[in-house]
């Protein structure tokens, strides 16, 4: 008698297994191969799921079982890697398979839709475009330079490739449109090939021998923390590296922690490799399904992109890049809870392939794995060329002047620095107008009606709420005591600019935060306006922290030191290191010398003296012997239960019961910390709780979680609450 064959499928499901199907009706399992999609009857829906295995063994009765109800791939969509590294993914941060499966995924395969891309809608000159006359476009520069782009590109160029080309093209590219000008047309989705050009500008001794290193470890694992100082040239070390690679016939993947840095990236990486493909949020589903399916088929041999780049599959693997690696935004915060910094350097290690993870400040895990020479630690210790380091200093304001933040000091060093032709960036890491509205009457405050926080004014009539994004008018009259007295309290980046364009009329302020970056392309139009001397008052927000070239900027101003001293957050005071020392480094970075000014209420704080005075480097390494004293991460391993529900009682209901379930695992070398409020309790209407599971190694971490988490969801308690789990947690909110 012939044994039945059962299909283990990974179904997008929040539950903790997978499940056994029968074979389609006519199918032959032994034509069915692992990463291959399944369309599937699961409970009322029809679902796509994802092939693991073909078994002989089921622990259902064959009688109960469904059958799948067709085969929608004839050979594997995910390679065997790919599909093997989920596997290890949704073990180590105890993530349902069918849920992390979907996230190797781009949305279209999630819907079943076939695997295949028929190109991308791009613009082209047509004939009449092709034979113009570019003076006929009188006074418009930006068609002008867009029609000769377009000359240079006969093929075409899709809106992403025109963007990071020429910002804020759109208005140019509908009036040639409207002159006849331009078509749009479909172009053939595969990347061009890729060219290996020799480097733009040549390497110090420092980047030579790095790039040389990581060079010579191609064709095997090797883990690189690449710690360059701000403006060491450290994208020329990715890019000779990269070019090493490709000249090898393999492929290269580099993630960068913003989606704000893919343009100017890609726009360095384009004029040295020629092609490069991007994987973003950004981009339509069609786009990021093309560059899944060149990634994947190796047609794409230079890829940039986000966190979620990751889980894009190659056929070559050569070398991976994490630029900033030490930014928080590589860790996904809700569901599948990864790192894509980790799981880069894991997939370097299944690949044999090296892998570059670089940053200015590097973050206390890596430089704690190069001392233990798991990474191979190299250091560019000069700014590339002739740019030197910024003169940094405190600036104490408890007893000076402000005006709206600003010191007497901070303004006098503006007007210098604008009057000799620089340009000035200041940094506060708070978006809006101001960060509390009161009544000066009785002192009340306007409060989110659905979180524990304070509204924020934006303008001069609006609040909002950046935790839950709850808004509403600013009241005229207070609801406590009736009064017409308000004061907006404190300052955002909306006060600044605001101040700053009437202290410097005519000089054009740009603000750079959540809100003026909203619209596609704004992003680029104010950086390229900053670079090309329009704007010469730069203020925002951490997004100005994270990679950015700015050679004008002489003169950075750090408004407010202090928000990462006094926090509940172990890594609180690592991150505004870090900030502080990124935001420095973009003063100073071509030929004219650097300043920093460092405004603070707390200028005797050892932390803040020890990283003015000592630097970063010096300031991590005592951060180290602090976390190892505190027994804190990297010398030991966490991993946070989250509970949430509209009331107070059933989260604190639930975790009390996962603690008993945990402490009856008896797992030693495990320690439990809580239940306890989440720092804001409530937010979103919902209210949080969580329980901190904290070992000295990770093996007995891992071992109480896969024991008894899968046990969570049978307990009545987890019927009111929504529950997670996050194994090495960035943020312990």
């Amino acid at each position: 008698m012939k044994r039945a064959r059962f299909l283990k499928v990974a179904v997008p499901s929040p539950l903790y297994r997978d499940f056994d199907y029968l074979p389609p009706p006519g199918t032959d399992p032994s034509a069915l191969s692992p990463g291959a999609r399944l369309k599937l009857p699961f409970g009322r829906r029809e679902v796509v799921g994802v092939l693991l295995e073909v078994s002989d063994k089921s622990d259902v009765p064959q009688a109960k079982l469904k059958a799948a109800r067709r085969l929608l791939d004839a050979s594997p969509v995910i390679p065997a890697d790919m599909l093997s590294l989920a596997r290890w993914a949704a073990e180590y941060y105890r993530h349902p398979i069918g849920e992390v499966v979907q996230a190797l995924l781009p949305v279209p395969l999630r819907q079943g839709r076939p695997a295949t891309v028929a190109g991308v809608s791009a613009w082209r000159l047509n004939a009449a475009g092709r034979d113009a006359d570019p003076t006929a476009l009188g006074r418009a520069p930006r068609q002008r330079a867009l029609h000769a782009l377009l000359l240079e590109h006969e093929a075409g160029l899709d809106s992403q490739e025109i963007a990071i080309r020429l910002p804020d093209a759109a208005a140019a590219l509908r009036a040639l449109r409207k002159r006849g000008w331009v078509d749009d047309v479909t172009r053939d989705a595969a990347p061009a090939a890729v060219s290996t050009a020799p480097a733009l500008v040549p390497l110090n001794p420092a980047q030579r021998a790095a790039a040389a290193e990581i060079g010579a470890a191609l064709g095997g694992y090797r883990a690189f923390l690449l710690d360059g100082v701000t403006g060491s040239g450290k994208t020329e070390v990715y890019l000779d590296s990269i070019a090493a690679a490709l000249a090898r016939g393999l492929q290269a993947l580099v993630l960068l922690p913003e989606i704000n840095l893919t343009p100017q990236t890609l726009a360095r990486f384009r004029a040295r490799f020629g092609s490069v493909a991007a994987f973003h949020s950004g981009l339509s589903d069609g786009e990021r399904l093309a560059t899944w399916l060149g990634a994947r088929d190796g047609r794409a041999q230079v890829i940039v992109g986000t966190r979620s780049a990751v889980w894009l599959p190659l056929a070559r693997p050569g070398i991976f890049v994490v630029d900033e690696e030490h930014d928080a935004s590589f860790k996904q915060q809700e569901g599948f809870r990864y790192s894509a910094r980790d799981l880069a350097v894991v997939r370097a290690q299944r690949a044999h392939a090296p892998v570059v993870l670089g940053s200015a400040t590097p973050s206390l895990e890596s430089l704690h794995n190069a001392a233990q020479q798991r990474y191979k630690r190299l250091h560019l210790p000069e700014r590339a060329g002739v740019a030197r380091h910024p003169a940094v200093r405190l600036v104490d304001i408890r007893t000076r002047p402000l005006t709206a933040g600003l010191s007497d000091l901070l303004l006098d060093a503006v007007k210098r620095h604008l009057s000799d032709g620089g340009q000035v960036l200041l940094f506060l890491n708070r978006r809006g107008y101001a960060p509390t509205f009161m009544c000066h009457d009785c002192g009340s405050q306007e409060l989110c009606r659905r979180c524990d926080a304070r509204m924020t004014l934006h303008g001069r009539d609006r609040l909002v709420c950046h935790h839950c994004g709850a808004e509403r008018p600013a009241p005229a009259r207070c609801a406590q005591c009736g009064s017409a007295s308000f004061g907006a309290i404190g300052q955002g980046t909306e006060r600044i600019e605001s101040v700053l364009a009437e202290l410097f009329p005519g000089t054009g302020v740009a603000r750079v935060d959540r809100d003026s970056t909203r619209r596609k392309g704004s992003m680029e139009k104010i950086l390229a306006e900053v670079r090309n001397g329009t704007r010469h008052l730069l203020v925002g927000t951490q997004m100005l922290a994270k990679g950015h070239d700015f050679p004008n900027v002489t003169l950075v101003g750090v408004l407010d030191a202090d928000q990462g001293l006094f926090s509940a957050d172990f890594r609180a005071s690592e991150r505004m290191a870090q900030l502080i020392t990124q935001v420095s480094g973009r003063a100073g970075r071509a030929e004219r010398p650097g300043e920093v000014l460092i405004q603070t209420l707390k200028p005797d704080h050892p932390l803040l003296v020890h990283l003015v005075r000592e630097g970063y480097g010096s300031f991590a390494a005592a951060a180290l012997a602090e976390r190892r004293s505190a027994g804190l991460p990297p010398y030991a391993a966490l991993a946070l239960l989250r509970a949430e529900a509209p009331g107070t009682d059933a989260p604190k209901a639930f975790l009390e019961a996962a603690l008993n379930r945990l402490a009856a695992g008896r797992v030693a070398g495990v320690t439990l910390l809580g239940p306890a409020p989440a720092p804001m309790e409530r937010r979103a209407g919902r209210y949080r709780a969580h329980l901190l599971l904290q070992a000295a190694q990770r093996a007995p971490l891992q071992k109480l979680l896969a024991a008894v988490l899968p046990e969570l969801d049978e307990l009545k308690e987890a019927r009111r609450v929504r529950w997670s789990i996050d194994v090495d947690p960035v943020s312990l909110d």
